[in-house]
């Protein structure tokens, strides 16, 4: 069964553009290794800059999976370097009964 979940990127500072570009990695990665859904991710922006992602792992052996994928890990690193992971409950817009981010097309 597949497990749906909000990832959130929050940029650091000066790193905005270049997250940018690895959300456009992100996907096709978990992809290419076998451990997402097919289709799209749905992405926005929060005013503080963070990303937030909703995407759909295969199943929760995927996710374990990734931990130990050597080619995850090394993107996971990529990003790392330049924003930090935090959870949906640090995005201000989060605390908003239906929360607005402006959509983020990764296609370009």
């Amino acid at each position: 069964m597949s497990v749906m979940v909000i990832a959130c990127y929050r940029p650091k500072p000066g790193k905005d553009d270049e997250l940018r570009e690895l959300m456009k990695t992100h996907l096709p990665t978990l992809r290419g290794e076998g451990l997402v859904e097919v289709g799209p991710s749905l992405c926005g922006k929060a005013k503080d800059g963070t990303i937030v992602e909703v995407f759909k792992w295969k199943s929760q052996a995927a996710i374990d999976a990734a931990h130990e994928n050597k080619n995850v890990i090394a993107m996971w690193e990529r990003f790392g370097a330049v924003c930090d992971y935090v959870t949906i409950s640090d995005v201000e817009e989060s605390k908003q009964m239906f929360s607005p981010f402006a959509p983020v097309d990764l296609k370009s």
